[in-house]
């Protein structure tokens, strides 16, 4: 449960019992608003908890160590287990809209939930995985050791971004077999993600009057055969570790135009290929820049966006057997996560979270409570379940 204190100075200050119900926690951590680069609130709350867990390690048992890294925490047992396990998950959520602190009612279907913003994306997740943490950091049931991180600025640009700050500055707490990823997958493991590139194509024209075009040169009409060629694109797939990742190429921005009489003489377009993970970023440019087949000085091409995909890593034994745990069953990653910057590493990393992803940034998002029960059940089980047996099914 979240509750108040107050700190020597009398100021109040929030305290999360990692060990309630993670449908409590959830709750718990929804109330506790986190809106990007606004994550210091929250984060000592998480901070002041998971260091109380630190200090409850029974006697005789290898400390637990916490770290602070601006806004991010990093907490890691050290038992030498022969697998070590991360836990990340982010802390902040998009802006607030009306929707904090939570409620709890029925959803559409009459299922117990809860709503409030960042239930989906992803405080239920970070529910889950820090219930785990202090569950298990002292118990001699564990048989992974655990790194879990909890980051900010997640949801804004990637400059920003916590788990790529702590990447750059600490990589050592990123060592790993293999990393959880607490974004919304439906209770189902996403392996991977695919890789995303954003150019913006420029053409140049020379504006004129449209009752004298011929005395201009129609930026608009130069560019028709780039949106042409992006428009016949054929995506390709590939079949990566028994998953088949889906490409696709798309305009997603078009601009022109400077009046209703007026020849253009700007036109620009924002094209985002989206690739599988066994092509690397590179490959992926000289693809895309193929595909453009730009021959024409007056186009212009910047790069704007290169995200490296992801492998799924489902061949490895540590990601195979959290798969044996979820059921089995295992699904591609579409869109990019922040798995990349942990196969950067050249760890195996899947995104397994609570919650259905179409209801993330909703002014409505919401998370069914059977959801996360039926999460943290898995993610214990695995935790505690010797490496090289297959877990029991749910």
């Amino acid at each position: 449960m979240n509750a108040r204190s107050f700190d020597s100075a009398g100021a109040p200050r929030d305290v999360l019992d990692l060990r309630a119900d993670p449908v409590e926690l959830t709750a718990a951590l929804i109330d506790v608003p986190s809106v990007s680069r606004d994550e210091a609130r929250i984060a000592d709350a998480v901070e002041a908890a998971l260091r109380d867990v630190a200090a409850r390690i029974p006697e005789g048992m290898p400390a637990v160590t916490v770290e602070r890294i601006g806004d991010n925490i990093v907490a890691r047992t050290h038992r030498g287990l022969p697998r070590r396990v991360i836990l990340a998950g982010h802390l902040d959520t998009v802006p607030i809209a009306d929707n904090v602190p939570s409620t709890r009612g029925v959803d559409a279907e009459g299922r117990d939930t809860i709503f409030g913003c960042g239930a989906v994306d992803m405080k239920s997740g970070d529910a889950c995985y820090l219930h785990a943490f202090a569950t298990l950091a002292g118990a001699a049931e564990l048989k992974r050791d655990l790194t879990l991180i909890m980051y900010a600025c997640e949801e804004i640009a990637g400059e920003f971004n916590g788990l790529g700050h702590i990447a750059e500055s600490h990589p050592h707490l990123l060592d790993g077999d293999v990393a959880l990823l607490g974004e919304p997958s439906g209770n189902v493991i996403e392996a991977g993600c695919q890789g995303s590139i954003r150019v913006k194509v420029i053409a140049h024209g020379t504006r004129a009057h449209s009752a004298r075009a011929w005395l201009g040169d129609n930026a608009a009409h130069r560019l028709t055969g780039v949106l042409s060629r992006v428009a016949g694109y054929s995506a390709g797939t590939a079949e990566i570790d028994g998953l088949t990742y889906r490409e696709g190429m798309q305009v997603v921005h078009l601009e022109s135009g400077v009046a209703t009489n007026t020849v253009p003489d700007e036109a620009w377009a924002h094209v985002n290929f989206r690739f599988a993970p066994n092509r690397t970023a590179d490959d992926a440019m000289a693809h895309l820049m193929e595909v453009l087949a730009i021959d024409d000085p007056l186009i212009d091409v910047e790069v704007e966006d290169v995200s490296p995909g992801a492998l799924p890593g489902l061949d490895r034994a540590a990601a195979a057997e959290l798969v044996a745990v979820a059921g089995g069953v295992a699904k591609p990653k579409y869109g990019w996560t922040d798995v990349s910057r942990f196969a950067a590493l050249g760890m195996p990393a899947v995104n397994f979270g609570p919650g259905d992803p179409a209801y993330c940034h909703k002014r409505d998002e919401q998370i069914p409570v059977e959801m996360i029960t039926a999460l943290s059940d898995d993610l214990l089980r695995y935790l505690t379940t010797e490496p090289g047996i297959t877990p029991a099914p749910s």
